[in-house]
């Protein structure tokens, strides 16, 4: 399983690719999250602005020595994508999964294609290369902006309706290969290469 930590013996890495979001698309989805989850304390617990994105490909367990040619492989996927990642829109609140909701996101409009693109992109390279097993479900780009409290997921009443996040217009900021350190407070991610698209 993907997730599942690896012995203690071995030295690995949790690792996942994500699309850095502009400052103010971070300060927007947190001022419009706050009096949701001030309603919903007991339920949910916000995620660290500073980890705000728009993931891409979850890698999983990989060893240390995966670190440098995988950031390699993420930069080659950014080169001349530039600011062709626009086009890009906060979309509608969703809770997710549908069935059993564990997290409350904001869908992104991806307005050109050129967000879907580079996810594709992306996953080819890392499916090619034996890094990653591409998900059957269609790409869904959104940003996770809080956590379900309980291991069962939210309680979220079948009537519940979010507002919606303002119609912010944006380009990706850049593109990150991530370490996440899981920890009881939740996971920290550790940027290990980064490719800007400004």
């Amino acid at each position: 399983m993907a997730g599942a930590p690896p012995p203690p013996h071995e030295a690995k890495a949790r690792l996942f690719v994500a699309l850095d979001l502009p400052a103010a698309v971070v300060d927007a989805l947190v001022a419009w999250r706050t009096p949701l989850l001030r309603a919903r304390d007991r339920e949910l617990r916000p995620v660290a602005p500073e980890a705000l994105h728009a993931t891409l490909a979850f890698i999983g367990w990989k060893p240390e020595a995966a670190i440098a040619p995988l950031g390699e492989l993420v930069s080659e996927c950014a080169v001349g994508v530039g600011a062709a990642v626009g086009g890009l829109a906060l979309g509608a609140p969703l809770w997710l999964p549908r069935r059993r909701p564990r997290v409350l996101a904001v869908a992104l409009e991806d307005r050109h294609g050129a967000l879907g693109a580079l996810q594709g992109r992306l996953v080819e390279r890392l499916a090619a290369g034996g890094w990653h097993e591409p998900d059957a479900r269609p790409y869904l780009p959104h940003v996770t902006v809080a956590r379900s409290r309980e291991r069962e997921g939210a309680r979220v009443p079948r009537d519940a309706v979010l507002p919606a996040p303002p119609p912010l217009a944006f380009d990706g900021a850049a593109v990150v290969l991530y370490r996440s350190r899981l920890a009881r407070e939740g996971a920290r991610y550790e940027p290990l290469s980064v490719s800007r698209l400004a």
